[in-house]
């Protein structure tokens, strides 16, 4: 049975797509305000049959189904001329290309009742990619290793982006259906499966969701609606409309997409990529908007929900309150923060590196949250940034690789390809053990081997030409020498797979160690929780110094950049301080030293070369 005109005034506008009402009617709609006539072809085991759809004044086409089988697949057809799958599809089984099909999301079994996110303070997010990070490449294939992600001490897995995406691999970057779950990943029940078990074993997930642009193939979107801006551009395709004629009912779709992941998926965080891909010049930016009904949505459902940005501009706005002008966000990552630890590791000053390499510019970072904030950038040529000032230090996420810092180098160098253990476990130090909210990239904790390298799966022709020759004139112009690998063959993709097994070995097994070491150190000493730092630089001696004072107790930690042993005057106050960590340690597989257990303000400090040590401060 079908019902139109009296039912359509009852059909969520806010809920685009076909989803399952209380009284068991499917619902329909979608939003065409071009089209005269949008039509509803189904495929549901009992032949094709072809529904016409009521137009509302705002340019949706609505309907309603009571008769529907599971799994049955449909497509609109517009304008009684060319079919299209929904733009707001939950689940499209034959890829980019294929009909949609109907999933009902409410009826999965949660067992998290009792489930509580942990607050940014206490937050290790974990980045990963679903496709490289086991052999089968699917969601369900990371369940067995939640519980060693636990026991590393992680709180917080991070999914690279699983909207539907054409082909079997990608980054996620090129999606094109953001409420389809990627049917290669196994799609939406295999989200909330994953979900479900992480929550279990104690861990959050964030999901990685894409608001600044889409991808180009299978995407659709134009034939139904101005979903696309011509007054900006973006480096990845066309701008999505957030501020022109016609764009509320754009903010609407993609508004309720980040509602859709944290109520129906039960996501914990949804981290945005490059929000400054996302205009909007209107009073109230689109930013803002998400974040304030973000915040309604986790008051409703009693839940502790955030959004976390990545941004390169540098702009306090992000995650200032919104009584002084800001989005008022939860966090946002720190490029700076990234950059410059990995200038001082690799000695590199190619591309956005030429702006860093000093001890001073990391200081600069620990001290504030971000170096730039109106100083002259190299990179950039001209100012670059804003005061982050006063701006508290579980708003800042950072890492000492990503997948954009790792995948975006031509060949996908991880930093264990670049530096040596000591190095690592320095870059691991000063991660782990500063202010801010650390994330790590999968497979870093163990020193993975394979690169991660840039992928695609795309299957039109044009488009995968272009993506080579763009993948070749980025890096030529920018210096590099080799030849970036084809992103369209498969072998790049495989290379880029993780080698688990490297866990059982050393190196690879003591660095997983350390890393647990010092992840336990940090909540043990609760270093996500605001407290008095004074950070010290020594240019010369390639050094740094962090004085972390609490209430009862401090904490001095000294990390030496340089290639040479050094020796400094103790900054520590009167009285004992006792040794708590020490990179080079032979326990760690380090050269060793014959450190003294404790040390007073008279005593000088050796630290070994690309090391670190931490010191307690005593009771007497």
């Amino acid at each position: 049975m079908v019902t139109n005109n009296e039912s359509v005034n009852a059909i969520r506008r806010a809920s685009p797509g076909a989803s399952l009402n209380a009284n068991g009617v499917w619902e329909f709609s979608v939003w065409a305000p071009n089209r005269e006539k949008v039509g509803l072809h189904l495929f549901d085991g009992s032949g094709d049959r072809y529904i016409a759809m009521t137009k509302a004044e705002d340019g949706y086409h609505s309907v309603l189904v009571d008769d529907l089988r599971s799994h049955s697949r449909y497509v609109y057809r517009l304008d009684d001329s060319q079919e299209y799958p929904d733009p707001a599809s939950r689940f499209q089984p034959d890829g980019v290309h294929g009909p949609s099909e109907i999933v009902n999301l409410t009826d999965y079994h949660w067992t998290d009742a009792h489930w509580k996110a942990p607050n940014l303070e206490n937050s290790i997010f974990y980045e990963v990619h679903v496709g490289t990070y086991s052999d089968d490449g699917t969601l369900d294939a990371l369940c067995p290793y939640l519980t060693e992600l636990a026991d590393l001490g992680v709180t917080t897995i991070e999914l690279m982006p699983v909207a539907q995406f054409p082909g079997s691999h990608n980054w996620g970057y090129d999606g094109v259906y953001p409420y389809a779950v990627q049917n290669t990943y196994g799609g939406p029940r295999a989200l909330q499966r994953i979900v479900d078990a992480a929550h279990a074993r104690g861990l959050a997930v964030a999901l990685d969701v894409v608001y600044n642009h889409v991808g180009p193939e299978g995407n659709y979107l134009s034939q139904f609606g101005p979903y696309f801006t011509n007054r900006y551009s973006t480096p990845w395709g066309q701008a999505i409309n957030f501020d022109g004629a016609d764009s509320d009912p754009v903010r609407e779709y993609f508004i309720e997409n980040a509602l859709y992941w944290l109520t129906l998926y039960h996501i914990d965080v949804l981290r945005l990529d490059a929000i400054h891909g996302i205009y909007d010049f209107g009073a109230f930016h689109f930013l803002a908007e998400l974040q304030r009904r973000v915040e309604l949505t986790g008051k409703q459902l009693g839940r502790n929900l955030a959004l976390i940005a990545e941004s390169d501009l540098n702009d306090s706005r992000v995650l200032l309150p919104r009584d002084k002008g800001g989005y008022e966000m939860a966090a946002q990552w720190s490029d700076d923060f990234h950059h410059a630890l990995h200038a001082l590791l690799t000695h590199e000053a190619r591309g956005y590196y030429a702006d860093f390499g000093n001890v001073g510019h990391l200081g600069g970072v620990l001290r504030k949250g971000w170096f730039y904030e109106g100083q002259y950038s190299r990179f950039r040529r001209r100012r670059h940034g804003n005061s982050p000032e006063g701006i508290s230090c579980s708003h800042f996420v950072v890492c000492s690789q990503n997948h954009d810092q790792v995948g975006n180098r031509a060949q996908g160098e991880r930093l264990s390809s670049l530096v040596n253990f000591e190095a690592q476990k320095l870059a691991a130090g000063v991660t782990l053990l500063c202010p801010f909210v650390p994330l790590l990239f999968m497979g870093e904790e163990y020193a993975e081997t394979s690169p991660f390298q840039y992928f695609t799966g795309h299957q039109d022709k044009e488009l995968i030409e272009a993506v080579r020759r763009g993948r070749r004139l980025e890096f030529s112009e920018s210096g590099w020498d080799a030849e970036p690998p084809d992103p369209q063959d498969d072998a790049t993709f495989a290379h880029s797979k993780l080698h688990q097994r490297l866990r059982e070995h050393d190196p690879h097994r003591t660095l997983r160690l350390f890393y647990r070491e010092l992840i336990r150190f940090r909540r043990a000493n609760y270093l996500g929780e605001n407290a008095d730092l004074t950070v010290t630089e020594n240019e010369s001696l390639r050094t740094l110094t962090i004085l972390r004072r609490s209430l009862d107790s401090g904490l001095l930690m000294v990390f030496n950049f340089g290639a040479t042993d050094i020796e400094l005057p103790s900054v520590a106050s009167r009285g004992r301080w006792t040794l708590e960590l020490n990179s080079c340690d032979q326990r760690w597989l380090g050269p060793g030293t014959s450190f003294p257990g404790e040390i007073s303000s008279r005593d000088t400090i050796a630290v070994r070369a690309q090391s670190f040590v931490v010191f307690r401060e005593g009771n007497t």
